[in-house]
Formats: C-alpha cells, structure tokens, sequence
C-alpha cells in the first residue's frame, strides 16, 4: 500500500495547491493540518466564499454585533473589518510557507468589490488601501481580469502591490494580463522600486467553461461535436500555459527576470468538477505542471487527496489542445463569445453574493442589537 500523499507528489511535480475557501473556524486548526500534512500552499477567498462564511454561520455574530453597535459603521465597513481579520489570521498562518518559499508561496487573497469591476481607478484606490490596512506581505488583492481590470492590475502592479488577477476565462484576456504585469514591473523598476518581492498569479477558470461548451455541443449533437464534450476547457488552460511558457521564458523578461522578478503564475480556479459524469478530479489531474497554482474547493481537495494521481501532464499534448479548439471553431462554436459570457456571468455572480451578504451582515445587526 503507497503512502504517498497525492497533494504533496503534486508539489513535487511544480504545482502548488492552494486553499480556495475561507472560514473563521478553519483558523483554530484545520488550516494548520492542511499546511502541515498536505503541503497546502496559499488560500483564496472571494464574496461567494464569504457570504458563505458569514450569513450561512454564527461564527461572526458576536463581532459583527460589537461592531455593529456604531450606527456610524455601515454594513461595507462591517464586512471589511470581518474579512480583514480573517485574511490577516490565514497570512499569519501562512507566514512560514511564504519565508520558506521565499515569496514564492503562502499567499493569501482578498477581493474588492464586484462593483469595482469596470472601475480601474476605483479598484486601484480599493486595492491600496486593503494592501494597507491588511498589512501582510502574503496578501494579493484579488481583481477582476476585466478590461478596467487590466489596467488597474498594471497600476497596482506598478505601486508594488501583490495581485491575483481573476474570472479570466479566454487566452486573450490572460494574454493582455500577463502582458499588464510585465509593464507594471517595468515601470516600477524604471521609477528605482525593487521587484524582487512582488508576486502574481492569473487566475484561470476552467469547469465553468466546459459547462457552457458541452451545452453548445450537445445542441449541435453530431459525432465530431459529441467527441468535443469535456476537453475544451483543458485544451484553453494548456494554450494559455503554452503562451506562459513563452512570455516568461522571453528576452524580455528575463532582464526583468535578472533583477529578482518572479512569473506571473497561471492559477486554476473553478476546478471544482461540475458534471458528475466527469471524474471529479479531472482538472486537478490534468493541469498538474510546472510553476502553476491550482485553487481547490474543500470536497475537490477532499476527492484528490483520497484517489488522485499527480503527475506533471500540462506541458504534454499542447498541438492536440490547438486541434480541438480549431475542430470547436470548425463546428460554429464560438469559445469567444463564451468566454465573453462567462466573464459577464462570473462577476454578476460575486455582485449578487456580495448584495446578499451585506443584506445579512444588516439583517444579522438589526437582530443582535435587539
């Protein structure tokens, strides 16, 4: 019988794992044994996970009523001050990954509001003062990969701030992503900053898109469509790896590279197995490659750590992934318009989790305070 962690083999193959979930319990221990004996390397959170956390528990009812208690404090701040703690709490526990990995790892994530997601200015100025009031060096402030978003990412970028780009669904946005990073850490070293202890990652989705392709697919219903189901989403997430790969073994970063600059790592999100015909660690097993991140929900790092196989695969199969995305255009598939879509989707999703947690954060001081 092996004693082999799947979890740790996939750090041995180039991959960290990180956390994509947050709770204020998980902090009294948990999180410690999954940094321990799994090797679990960063944490993400996001408004959907929050709303989670603090309007489906009573893990924070007794702050927010002390918070809550000052009329002048509205529900935002509430949240803030929760979400801060919180954040600051798994940082902490994540300090020694970060030391150890020499900033490498032990990241934690915090978001700014979804309304912010066409606000460039707005998410700079959001993104700042969270970066301040969080105090961490393991924070990345989390951002939509909107197009406000990519300029705000360069901003933030440029001002030295560590951030986790998300809801990026199309091998162009990212493209523009990883293009954003590598002018913010030039004009920051142009303006005499270091960049040797500013980290990134581009956070790519991945099930989602194989939810709205297979749709498509199966409304087209001939053989070749049929073949498609369940492989786009793979064959996008290894291009954008291939065009990684190229980026950030250019020329042009590698000057930046000699001034102690990290990749920007791609990070997958949402792989999390949506249909339960599919195995539910395919996008774990699949995407398992050198300097990449996977985020996994609590029941797929569940699944994973009990039947998974790490092995180094991403690199493999890269001409393959081109066919099928030529084959998915061949058939009148748009993946543009999908992406497009989902990206639309993905935001109006964190907005309406964000409204429905603020909305209990009220609902939660007006019943304290009673």
């Amino acid at each position: 019988m092996s004693n082999s962690n799947p979890m740790v083999d996939a750090y041995a193959a180039g991959q960290s794992l990180w956390l994509d979930y947050i709770q204020r319990s998980l902090l009294d221990g948990d999180l410690q044994k999954l940094i321990e004996q799994d090797q679990v390397m960063g944490l993400t959170s996001n408004p959907a996970i929050f709303e989670q956390a603090i309007a489906k528990t009573e893990e924070y009812d007794s702050t927010i009523a002390s918070i809550g208690a000052d009329s002048s404090i509205d529900n935002l701040e509430v949240f803030n001050q929760l979400a801060i703690e919180d954040i600051q709490g798994a940082a902490d526990a994540f300090a020694d990954t970060y030391k150890k990995t020499n900033g490498v790892d032990g990241y934690v994530s915090l978001e700014v509001t979804p309304d912010l997601a066409h606000d460039a200015a707005g998410t700079v100025a959001m993104g700042l003062d969270l970066n301040k009031r969080v105090n961490r060096p393991n924070l990345m402030i989390k951002v939509p990969g909107t197009k406000a978003g990519v300029k705000a990412f360069e901003d933030l970028t440029a001002e030295g701030v560590n951030v986790n780009v998300t809801l990026l669904f199309s091998v162009q946005r990212y493209l523009e992503i990883a293009q954003a990073y590598i002018v913010g850490l030039e004009r920051r070293h142009a303006a005499g900053h270091p960049i040797n202890n500013i980290a990134s990652v581009a956070s790519f989705f991945v099930s989602r898109v194989d939810t709205e392709v297979d749709k498509a697919l199966d409304a087209n219903g001939s053989e070749a469509a049929i073949a498609l189901k369940g492989k786009i989403a793979i064959a996008n997430a290894k291009v954008a790896y291939g065009h990684f790969a190229n980026l950030f073994g250019s020329e042009k970063f590698a000057a930046l590279r000699s001034q102690g600059a990290q990749p920007q790592r791609l990070l997958w999100a949402s792989t999390g197995t949506k249909n339960p015909d599919y195995s539910d660690v395919m996008y774990v097993e699949e995407l398992i490659g050198p300097e990449t991140v996977n985020t996994l929900p609590p029941k797929t790092m569940d699944a994973f750590r009990d039947h998974g196989v790490a092995s180094s695969r991403l690199a493999t199969g890269l001409a393959d992934a081109h066919k099928q995305l030529s084959a998915l255009t061949d058939l009148g598939v748009s993946l543009t318009d999908i992406t497009n879509e989902l990206e639309t989707a993905g935001i109006a999703s964190f907005a309406e989790a964000f409204d429905r947690l603020l909305q209990s954060i009220d609902d939660k001081r007006k019943r304290l305070a009673s």
